[in-house]
Protein backbone atom coordinates (compact mmCIF):
# COMPACT_ATOMS: atom_id res chain seq x y z
CA UNK A 1 0.00 0.00 0.00
CA UNK A 2 2.77 2.22 0.40
CA UNK A 3 4.96 1.46 -2.54
CA UNK A 4 1.35 2.26 -4.21
CA UNK A 5 0.81 5.99 -2.31
CA UNK A 6 4.26 6.72 -3.44
CA UNK A 7 3.97 5.83 -6.89
CA UNK A 8 0.77 7.96 -7.29
CA UNK A 9 2.44 10.81 -5.42
CA UNK A 10 5.42 10.80 -7.34
CA UNK A 11 2.92 10.73 -10.60
CA UNK A 12 0.92 13.54 -9.78
CA UNK A 13 4.47 15.67 -8.96
CA UNK A 14 5.45 14.50 -12.75
CA UNK A 15 1.93 16.55 -14.20
CA UNK A 16 2.96 19.49 -12.79
CA UNK A 17 6.30 21.57 -13.85
CA UNK A 18 6.83 23.62 -10.83
CA UNK A 19 8.57 22.60 -8.16
CA UNK A 20 6.72 21.38 -4.96
CA UNK A 21 6.54 24.02 -2.14
CA UNK A 22 7.30 22.58 1.67
CA UNK A 23 4.89 23.62 4.45
CA UNK A 24 6.34 23.79 8.23
CA UNK A 25 3.68 23.61 10.97
CA UNK A 26 3.82 26.14 13.37
CA UNK A 27 0.97 25.25 15.58
CA UNK A 28 -2.32 23.47 15.81
CA UNK A 29 -5.53 25.12 18.17
CA UNK A 30 -8.50 23.60 18.80
CA UNK A 31 -11.59 25.07 17.47
CA UNK A 32 -15.17 24.43 17.82
CA UNK A 33 -16.81 25.58 14.76
CA UNK A 34 -18.95 23.80 12.01
CA UNK A 35 -17.34 26.44 9.35
CA UNK A 36 -14.68 28.58 10.00
CA UNK A 37 -14.73 31.66 7.75
CA UNK A 38 -11.43 33.19 8.67
CA UNK A 39 -8.82 34.07 11.17
CA UNK A 40 -6.16 37.14 11.46
CA UNK A 41 -2.69 37.64 12.66
CA UNK A 42 -4.11 39.50 15.41
CA UNK A 43 -5.86 35.69 16.74
CA UNK A 44 -9.58 37.27 15.16
CA UNK A 45 -11.80 34.49 14.43
CA UNK A 46 -14.65 34.11 12.51
CA UNK A 47 -16.68 31.15 12.24
CA UNK A 48 -20.45 29.86 11.59
CA UNK A 49 -22.26 27.51 14.17
CA UNK A 50 -26.21 26.91 13.95
CA UNK A 51 -26.01 29.29 11.30
CA UNK A 52 -25.24 32.29 13.37
CA UNK A 53 -21.74 34.22 12.25
CA UNK A 54 -19.15 34.49 15.34
CA UNK A 55 -15.99 36.97 15.70
CA UNK A 56 -13.59 35.83 18.52
CA UNK A 57 -11.07 37.96 19.83
CA UNK A 58 -9.62 37.07 22.73
CA UNK A 59 -11.70 36.72 25.20
CA UNK A 60 -14.40 38.81 23.66
CA UNK A 61 -17.41 37.40 21.08
CA UNK A 62 -19.89 38.99 19.18
CA UNK A 63 -22.55 37.04 16.53
CA UNK A 64 -24.82 37.82 14.59
CA UNK A 65 -27.85 35.77 13.31
CA UNK A 66 -30.66 36.55 10.46
CA UNK A 67 -32.52 33.42 10.51
CA UNK A 68 -35.46 34.34 8.84
CA UNK A 69 -33.11 34.51 6.12
CA UNK A 70 -32.35 30.93 5.71
CA UNK A 71 -28.42 29.19 6.10
CA UNK A 72 -25.81 31.39 5.22
CA UNK A 73 -24.37 30.47 2.19
CA UNK A 74 -20.98 32.24 1.99
CA UNK A 75 -19.50 34.89 4.59
CA UNK A 76 -16.62 37.31 3.65
CA UNK A 77 -14.59 38.81 5.75
CA UNK A 78 -11.48 40.03 3.68
CA UNK A 79 -12.88 44.00 4.59
CA UNK A 80 -12.92 43.66 8.05
CA UNK A 81 -14.92 46.86 8.14
CA UNK A 82 -17.43 45.78 5.34
CA UNK A 83 -18.15 41.82 6.24
CA UNK A 84 -20.84 40.40 3.62
CA UNK A 85 -22.92 37.94 4.35
CA UNK A 86 -24.81 35.79 1.08
CA UNK A 87 -28.08 34.01 1.58
CA UNK A 88 -28.70 32.19 -1.41
CA UNK A 89 -32.18 31.06 -0.42
CA UNK A 90 -33.71 34.37 0.01
CA UNK A 91 -31.32 35.66 -2.94
CA UNK A 92 -30.49 38.76 0.15
CA UNK A 93 -26.86 40.10 0.87
CA UNK A 94 -25.75 41.80 4.29
CA UNK A 95 -23.06 43.93 4.85
CA UNK A 96 -22.18 44.01 8.83
CA UNK A 97 -19.45 46.67 10.35
CA UNK A 98 -16.32 45.77 12.57
CA UNK A 99 -19.01 45.03 15.63
CA UNK A 100 -21.22 42.73 13.23
CA UNK A 101 -24.06 44.81 13.29
CA UNK A 102 -26.12 45.69 10.06
CA UNK A 103 -25.66 48.39 7.93
CA UNK A 104 -26.42 47.59 4.33
CA UNK A 105 -28.90 45.13 3.10
CA UNK A 106 -30.07 43.87 -0.69
CA UNK A 107 -32.61 41.57 -1.74
CA UNK A 108 -32.17 41.10 -4.89
CA UNK A 109 -35.71 39.92 -5.74
CA UNK A 110 -36.63 43.33 -4.41
CA UNK A 111 -34.36 45.77 -6.65
CA UNK A 112 -35.45 47.30 -9.91
CA UNK A 113 -32.77 45.13 -12.14
CA UNK A 114 -33.72 41.68 -10.56
CA UNK A 115 -30.73 39.33 -10.51
CA UNK A 116 -30.62 35.38 -9.66
CA UNK A 117 -27.47 35.20 -7.34
CA UNK A 118 -25.26 32.08 -6.75
CA UNK A 119 -22.00 33.42 -5.07
CA UNK A 120 -20.62 36.92 -3.70
CA UNK A 121 -17.45 37.79 -2.70
CA UNK A 122 -15.96 41.67 -1.12
CA UNK A 123 -15.14 44.23 -3.67
CA UNK A 124 -13.51 47.77 -3.82
CA UNK A 125 -15.10 50.62 -1.89
CA UNK A 126 -18.75 49.93 -1.78
CA UNK A 127 -19.18 46.67 -4.21
CA UNK A 128 -19.51 42.94 -4.31
CA UNK A 129 -18.85 40.69 -6.89
CA UNK A 130 -21.70 38.66 -7.62
CA UNK A 131 -22.64 35.96 -9.99
CA UNK A 132 -25.65 36.33 -11.79
CA UNK A 133 -27.22 32.56 -12.66
CA UNK A 134 -29.71 33.72 -15.41
CA UNK A 135 -27.12 36.33 -17.38
CA UNK A 136 -24.28 33.64 -16.65
CA UNK A 137 -22.19 36.54 -15.70
CA UNK A 138 -20.01 37.83 -13.25
CA UNK A 139 -21.51 41.34 -12.15
CA UNK A 140 -19.33 44.17 -9.45
CA UNK A 141 -22.56 45.63 -7.86
CA UNK A 142 -22.69 48.87 -5.62
CA UNK A 143 -24.87 47.92 -2.81
CA UNK A 144 -25.47 51.59 -2.15
CA UNK A 145 -26.34 52.94 -5.38
CA UNK A 146 -28.31 49.10 -6.26
CA UNK A 147 -26.89 49.29 -9.96
CA UNK A 148 -23.91 46.95 -11.41
CA UNK A 149 -20.76 48.86 -12.45
CA UNK A 150 -19.73 45.95 -14.59
CA UNK A 151 -19.93 43.02 -16.40
CA UNK A 152 -18.39 40.17 -17.27
CA UNK A 153 -18.77 38.20 -20.83
CA UNK A 154 -20.75 35.42 -19.97
CA UNK A 155 -19.19 31.99 -18.85
CA UNK A 156 -20.49 28.32 -20.11
CA UNK A 157 -19.45 25.94 -17.35
CA UNK A 158 -21.01 25.28 -13.57
CA UNK A 159 -19.24 27.83 -11.16
CA UNK A 160 -17.71 26.21 -8.25
CA UNK A 161 -15.94 28.95 -6.30
CA UNK A 162 -15.85 32.48 -6.23
CA UNK A 163 -12.89 34.27 -4.07
CA UNK A 164 -11.80 38.42 -4.52
CA UNK A 165 -9.59 41.23 -2.92
CA UNK A 166 -10.22 44.67 -3.75
CA UNK A 167 -8.05 44.81 -7.18
CA UNK A 168 -9.00 41.46 -8.73
CA UNK A 169 -11.49 38.32 -8.40
CA UNK A 170 -11.19 34.90 -9.35
CA UNK A 171 -14.29 32.53 -10.43
CA UNK A 172 -13.55 28.93 -10.33
CA UNK A 173 -15.78 27.17 -12.86
CA UNK A 174 -16.12 23.12 -13.89
CA UNK A 175 -13.83 23.67 -16.89
CA UNK A 176 -11.60 26.67 -16.12
CA UNK A 177 -10.44 29.31 -13.49
CA UNK A 178 -11.04 33.10 -14.62
CA UNK A 179 -8.64 36.42 -13.28
CA UNK A 180 -10.64 39.38 -13.88
CA UNK A 181 -9.21 42.62 -12.54
CA UNK A 182 -11.41 45.71 -10.82
CA UNK A 183 -12.91 46.40 -14.45
CA UNK A 184 -14.35 43.51 -14.68
CA UNK A 185 -11.97 43.13 -18.01
CA UNK A 186 -10.79 39.24 -18.19
CA UNK A 187 -6.64 39.15 -17.86
CA UNK A 188 -6.03 35.16 -17.17
CA UNK A 189 -7.89 32.24 -17.86
CA UNK A 190 -6.68 28.58 -17.64
CA UNK A 191 -7.95 24.91 -17.30
CA UNK A 192 -9.93 23.51 -14.45
CA UNK A 193 -8.01 20.11 -14.16
CA UNK A 194 -10.11 18.80 -11.52
CA UNK A 195 -9.86 22.07 -8.94
CA UNK A 196 -12.70 22.36 -6.32
CA UNK A 197 -12.04 25.20 -4.32
CA UNK A 198 -9.77 28.21 -4.15
CA UNK A 199 -8.17 30.70 -1.88
CA UNK A 200 -6.64 33.84 -2.64
CA UNK A 201 -2.22 34.97 -1.52
CA UNK A 202 -2.70 38.35 -2.40
CA UNK A 203 -2.41 38.40 -6.15
CA UNK A 204 -2.05 34.51 -5.97
CA UNK A 205 -4.27 31.13 -4.98
CA UNK A 206 -3.73 27.93 -3.48
CA UNK A 207 -6.66 25.68 -4.67
CA UNK A 208 -7.50 22.58 -3.84
CA UNK A 209 -7.78 19.16 -6.02
CA UNK A 210 -9.34 16.10 -3.94
CA UNK A 211 -7.59 16.10 -0.82
CA UNK A 212 -4.33 17.75 -2.12
CA UNK A 213 -3.59 21.74 -2.06
CA UNK A 214 -1.53 23.59 -4.47
CA UNK A 215 -0.10 27.08 -5.12
CA UNK A 216 -0.46 28.99 -8.14
CA UNK A 217 1.43 32.13 -8.61
CA UNK A 218 0.10 35.02 -10.47
CA UNK A 219 2.45 34.85 -13.30
CA UNK A 220 2.43 30.59 -13.45
CA UNK A 221 0.41 28.93 -15.57
CA UNK A 222 1.05 25.12 -13.72
CA UNK A 223 0.00 25.13 -9.40
CA UNK A 224 2.81 23.70 -7.63
CA UNK A 225 2.16 20.79 -4.68
CA UNK A 226 2.00 22.01 -1.31
CA UNK A 227 3.69 19.27 0.95
CA UNK A 228 1.12 18.82 3.43
CA UNK A 229 0.73 15.47 6.01
CA UNK A 230 -2.24 13.57 5.35
CA UNK A 231 -5.56 15.93 6.45
CA UNK A 232 -9.24 15.96 5.94
CA UNK A 233 -9.83 20.03 4.76
CA UNK A 234 -12.81 21.20 5.33
CA UNK A 235 -11.36 24.63 5.11
CA UNK A 236 -8.26 26.75 4.49
CA UNK A 237 -7.02 30.02 3.00
CA UNK A 238 -3.64 31.88 3.10
CA UNK A 239 -2.31 35.13 4.92
CA UNK A 240 1.16 36.25 3.77
CA UNK A 241 2.59 32.66 3.11
CA UNK A 242 0.75 31.37 6.58
CA UNK A 243 -1.53 28.75 5.15
CA UNK A 244 -4.35 27.73 7.62
CA UNK A 245 -6.00 24.16 7.35
CA UNK A 246 -9.25 23.82 9.40
CA UNK A 247 -9.86 19.92 9.86
CA UNK A 248 -12.59 18.83 12.76
CA UNK A 249 -12.36 21.13 15.83
CA UNK A 250 -8.16 21.52 14.58
CA UNK A 251 -6.78 24.96 13.22
CA UNK A 252 -3.48 24.01 11.99
CA UNK A 253 -0.92 26.99 10.75
CA UNK A 254 1.97 25.90 8.23
CA UNK A 255 4.52 28.36 6.63
CA UNK A 256 4.64 27.93 2.94
CA UNK A 257 8.31 28.22 1.85
CA UNK A 258 7.64 30.11 -1.44
CA UNK A 259 11.08 30.71 -3.84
Amino acid sequence: MKHATLILFLFTLSIFSQEPIEATLIKKTLLNAEYLVSVNNFGTSFYINNNVLYKTQEDKTLNYNNLQLGNIESANTFNPLKINLFYKDFNTLIILDNRLSEIFKTDFNAISDYKNVSHASTGHDNTVWIFNQDSQKLELFDYKLRISRAYTQPVQSQVLDLKSNFNYCWLLTKNQLYTYNYFGSLIKKIDNNGYTAIATDNENLVIMKGSNLFYLNKSDEQPAPILLPNLIINQFFVINETLYIYTHKTLYEFHLKIK
